[in-house]
């Protein structure tokens, strides 16, 4: 009986590590290339998941912050979906390299065609986008995806300070502080500041290189544990019903 018990607690904890390893970023989010420093530009990418078992996803809406618009917006093409651009009057026009801009993109619309993301699948959106406001340490995204059940989730719901993580979070990019090459004008003015720079990218390369391992290193000890943990529950059932035939 006491073996019986030890192979289900084997079995739910196996179950419970692999749940947790794959609903760790469920949501539709959005990180940048790199980096996405305050007044530059930076290539974003929407990573959209299907949540679903029996749907696939057809369609993704994206509204850009009115707060904070970004006069450059340029969507990368994605094979299998088309792509709308949608833009708007601004109720204050920016300034763009000494131009005025009176309009800019509200809103960026992937739809399938011929492609979708299907069960147990994710496709990853990229834009193009420029320039990041100076005044602001992130900028929020609303998303709305579509099943081609004709479900539609809203992960429009944005983040409280001190909350719990809302149900359907909305995507939230962080920007990190300016640099002096943030507006990719910055000139080299001697051997000592390529050499500076050359050990800046070096370091960072280096950081990037440590975050990724750390994460894909973190993913494959959850997945070892979980296969550990299962085999051994397994293996537990199986000498119970051996000892009960005996």
């Amino acid at each position: 009986m006491n073996v019986s018990r030890i192979a289900l607690a084997g079995g739910v904890a196996a179950t419970t590590v692999l749940l947790l390893a794959g609903t760790a970023s469920a949501h539709v989010s959005v990180q940048p290339q790199g980096e996405a420093a305050k007044g530059g530009y930076a290539v974003i990418n929407f990573k959209v998941p299907n949540e679903r078992d029996d749907a696939s996803t057809t369609k993704l809406e994206v509204n850009l912050p009115t707060d904070h618009p970004l006069a450059s917006v340029q969507p990368q093409p994605v094979p299998g979906w088309d792509i709308k651009v949608t833009t708007s009057k601004l109720a204050k026009p920016l300034d763009m390299h000494g131009k005025k801009i009176n309009e800019a993109v509200s809103k960026v619309t992937w739809t399938a065609d011929g492609g979708k993301i299907e069960p147990g699948r994710f496709q990853q959106f990229p834009l193009s986008v420029g320039q990041l406001p100076e005044d602001a340490d992130q900028l929020v995204f609303k998303a709305i995806q579509t099943y081609d059940d004709k479900e539609v989730v809203r992960w429009i719901e944005e983040q409280k300070d001190g909350a719990e993580e809302p149900e359907s979070p909305a995507p939230v990019l962080k920007l990190t502080a300016a640099s002096d090459d943030a507006h990719g004008a910055a000139a080299a003015t001697g051997s000592d500041d390529k050499s500076g720079a050359a050990d800046h990218a070096k370091d960072e390369k280096t950081t990037a290189s440590a975050s990724s391992s750390s994460s894909d290193t973190t993913a494959r000890v959850l997945g070892i544990l979980g296969i550990v943990i299962g085999v051994a529950g397994v293996a537990f059932g199986v000498l119970a019903g051996r000892r009960r035939t005996a």
